[in-house]
């Protein structure tokens, strides 16, 4: 075997995840959950959405999630308050979390990161700034 045989191998693994990470998508928006959850399954992410903010802490605390979606303006809880939850529990204290809204105030971005968020995104997100942000969650984690 010559190392132009085992390069593109060793390339395509270091590119590939042994495991598909598992997002967590909570978004109250039918319209909005479906188009995250096809932009990332299309790029192989497994996806779990939660309606709401209790739901969502229902769900972060099985243990099978790699990082949370988080949108703000919830019904209920809101994901400020969420993400602060999150952050109190041993079990999901360190899961990067995103927090994506449509309120781009400076103190809406400020009280996102100062509760515990990793990153803020505005509303509409593209699709380049979405997976470019979980991706880099997710090595980093």
């Amino acid at each position: 075997m010559s190392p132009s045989d085992v390069e593109p191998v060793a390339s395509a693994a270091a590119s590939t995840p042994a495991r598909k990470a598992n997002i967590l998508l909570v978004e109250d928006d039918p319209d909005s959950a479906e188009l995250m959850s096809q932009i990332l399954e299309i790029e192989g992410f497994r996806v779990q959405r939660a309606p709401s903010g209790l739901k969502a802490l229902e769900q972060a605390s099985n243990g099978d999630i790699d990082l949370i979606l988080l949108d703000v303006m919830l019904p209920g809880v809101d994901g400020f308050e969420v993400c602060h939850r999150l952050r109190q529990e041993p079990q999901t204290a360190n899961l990067p979390i995103v927090l994506v809204s449509a309120k781009g105030r400076r103190e809406d971005i400020d009280t996102g990161l100062r509760v515990g968020a990793n990153a803020y995104m505005t509303k509409p997100l593209s699709r380049h700034d979405l997976l470019s942000t979980v991706k880099k969650l997710l090595e980093a984690a």
